[in-house]
C-alpha cells in the first residue's frame, strides 16, 4: 500500500481541484452534510486540519456541546465567513497538517477527539473525513469525484474499529472478516481467514456504510454469519464518543 500520507495529501489534492472550480453560488448551496453549506464542510474541515498541527492536539469537544457533531457545529457557527477566506484556510490547514505528520515521530501519539492515535492512523481518520465530506460536496452538485485504490486505508480504519463499535454498542467485540471488491477489481482482506463472520461486496459501499453515507440495506453488501450484520450496522469510520 502507499503510503497513507502521501495517500492523504492526495486526496486533499484531489478535492482542492474540485473547490478551486466551484462557483460562487455553488459554494453557498446546501452540502450533503444536514444544516451546512459546502462553505461550512470546508470550514469544518480546516478547523479539524488546524487540530492536526495545534501544539496540543484536537481541542477538548465537550467545550463546545453535548455530542461531537454538535461541538463540530458550534465550532462551524462560531467562525463563519465567505468561501474566499475558508477556501484558503483550508488550504493552509491541509497542507501545515501533512507536514505536521510526516515530521512527527512515528510511535508518539497526537491528541485526538476520541483517543490519542499514531500519526499514520490520524492520517488514515483525516483521509476518511475528507473523502466523506468530499461527496457531501459533490453529490448535491452532481460533480464527479470517482473512487479511487486511497479507500484501501478507509476500508481498513473502518475493520479495525469495529472492536471499538462493538463496544460503544454495549456488545462484546466479535471477529469479522471482510472481502471487498476495489474500484479496480481487485479483492482487498481484512480479518482472520477463518472468521465465521463475514462481509463481501464493494469497498466504496463498504466506506460509504462506514461513513453513515449509505444504509446497510441499500448498500448491496453481504453478510454470512452470526455477526456480519450486526458488525454492518455498527459499522464506522469516524470517532462517536
Amino acid at each position: 500500500m502507499p503510503d497513507v500520507i502521501d495517500d492523504l495529501e492526495a486526496e486533499q489534492d484531489q478535492l482542492e481541484t474540485v473547490l478551486g472550480e466551484l462557483t460562487p453560488a455553488e459554494w453557498l448551496t446546501p452540502s450533503a452534510a444536514a444544516g451546512w453549506t459546502v462553505t461550512d464542510v470546508v470550514l469544518h474541515l480546516a478547523q479539524t486540519e488546524e487540530a492536526v498541527s495545534a501544539p496540543s492536539g484536537a481541542p477538548d469537544w465537550r467545550r463546545f456541546g453535548a455530542t461531537v457533531d454538535e461541538a463540530m457545529d458550534a465550532m462551524v457557527r462560531a467562525e463563519g465567513a465567505g468561501p474566499p477566506a475558508v477556501f484558503e484556510r483550508w488550504r493552509a490547514a491541509r497542507r501545515a497538517s501533512v507536514r505536521t505528520l510526516r515530521a512527527a515521530d512515528p510511535e508518539k501519539r497526537i491528541p485526538w477527539v476520541a483517543a490519542a492515535l499514531k500519526p499514520r492512523t490520524l492520517a488514515t481518520t483525516r483521509l476518511a473525513e475528507h473523502w466523506a465530506h468530499a461527496l457531501d460536496i459533490t453529490d448535491p452538485l452532481a460533480v464527479d469525484y470517482p473512487d479511487t485504490a486511497r479507500l484501501r486505508h478507509i476500508a481498513w480504519l473502518g475493520h479495525s474499529t469495529l472492536p471499538y463499535a462493538f463496544r460503544l454498542a454495549g456488545l462484546p467485540a466479535a471477529e469479522v472478516r471482510c472481502a471487498l471488491t476495489a474500484p479496480d477489481g481487485a479483492t482487498w482482506q481484512f480479518g482472520a481467514p477463518g472468521a465465521a463472520s463475514v462481509i463481501t461486496g464493494p469497498a466504496a459501499a463498504f466506506c460509504r456504510v462506514g461513513a453513515r453515507r449509505l444504509t446497510p440495506s441499500d448498500s448491496g453488501l453481504r453478510t454470512e454469519g452470526p455477526h456480519a450484520g450486526t458488525a454492518l450496522r455498527l459499522l464506522r469510520n469516524y470517532a462517536d464518543v
